[in-house]
């Protein structure tokens, strides 16, 4: 059994941990962040991921019995904390969590991507880590491969972010790249088609056929597709919307983009011809360059 250390004062301990929930910056040089939430801590533990501490409310007289297996199977350090300082990181100061963990940051390496068939989504430039999370979540649903999240963005390892995929981030590869040209350029050596969401798309999601390898880039929220992924895409999607509403929120349209590539597939394994009006092909290297 791990040993267990004693943290009862806001000590500079605590404080590295406090960093972990508010700078990006901190983050990213300690190499780990926190994760809140029976969920989540669970599919981190589940999928691999290293825990690099764990976290416990030493005030608490009775412990569940998931955390006290996750505390008897994991092999981390064990910190047992007073339960103002515990409910402070948990960010629930009434109802302080019994349980959280320091998990190391995932390497940002496309090559984690691939183990699956889905679709691989780009989300470019994303301001709104809530957003991020939602995109994770739904692209783990709805049987995507990975994530790419592209350009200056907000952290998918952004606490905000993490809660919102309720795990998902530990279940699909999420990686961060500088911008367009890079995930573009690792699509066209896999054969990935590369399709953009954009109110302005000259066809509909439905009409063009999703069931081949596809990079689906979803743009920003509010700015939508920037520049270099509207020139790079073989070709731009629009889902139809009526009503008053003049466009969709990044990361429902995401979904419903995703939804819509899970329905093709699923057609497909079945015999059910999908009968696309559009066709679509991979972006060579060639194609990019010019």
């Amino acid at each position: 059994m791990a040993t267990t250390l004693r943290v009862t004062t806001r000590n500079a301990r605590f404080q590295q941990w406090q960093a972990l929930l508010t700078n990006r910056t901190k983050r990213q040089r300690s190499g780990e962040f926190v994760v809140q939430g029976v969920r989540p801590i669970t599919l981190a533990v589940q999928y691999g991921w290293t825990v690099t501490a764990l976290l416990y409310d030493a005030d608490r007289r009775r412990h569940s019995e998931w955390a006290t297996q996750l505390l008897d199977a994991v092999a981390a350090p064990r910190f047992a904390l007073a339960a103002d300082l515990i409910g402070e990181l948990g960010e629930k100061p009434q109802a302080p969590p019994e349980l959280l963990a320091t998990v190391a940051i995932a390497a940002d390496d496309p090559e984690r991507i691939g183990a699956r068939p889905g679709p691989v989504v780009a989300f470019d430039r994303p301001a709104n880590p809530g957003n991020i999370g939602t995109v994770i979540r739904s692209a783990d649903a709805f049987g995507a491969a990975g994530v790419i999240v592209t350009g200056h963005a907000a952290d998918p390892y952004d606490p905000r972010a993490v809660r919102a995929s309720t795990g998902s981030l530990f279940a699909i590869p999420v990686v961060r790249l500088p911008g367009p040209e890079t995930a573009m350029h690792w699509a066209a050596l896999r054969g990935l088609s590369v399709l953009g969401a954009d109110e302005a798309g000259a066809d509909d999601i439905d009409a063009v056929d999703l069931t081949r390898p596809t990079l689906l880039a979803i743009g920003a929220e509010g700015s939508g597709l920037s520049s270099g992924w509207k020139s790079g895409c073989e070709r731009l999607i629009r889902i139809p919307i009526g009503g008053g509403a003049s466009s969709l929120n990044a990361a429902t349209a995401a979904s419903i983009a995703l939804y819509e590539c899970s329905r093709q597939r699923r057609m497909h394994v079945h015999g059910v011809a999908v009968r696309p009006t559009v066709t679509t092909r991979p972006v060579t290297e060639e194609a990019q360059d010019g």
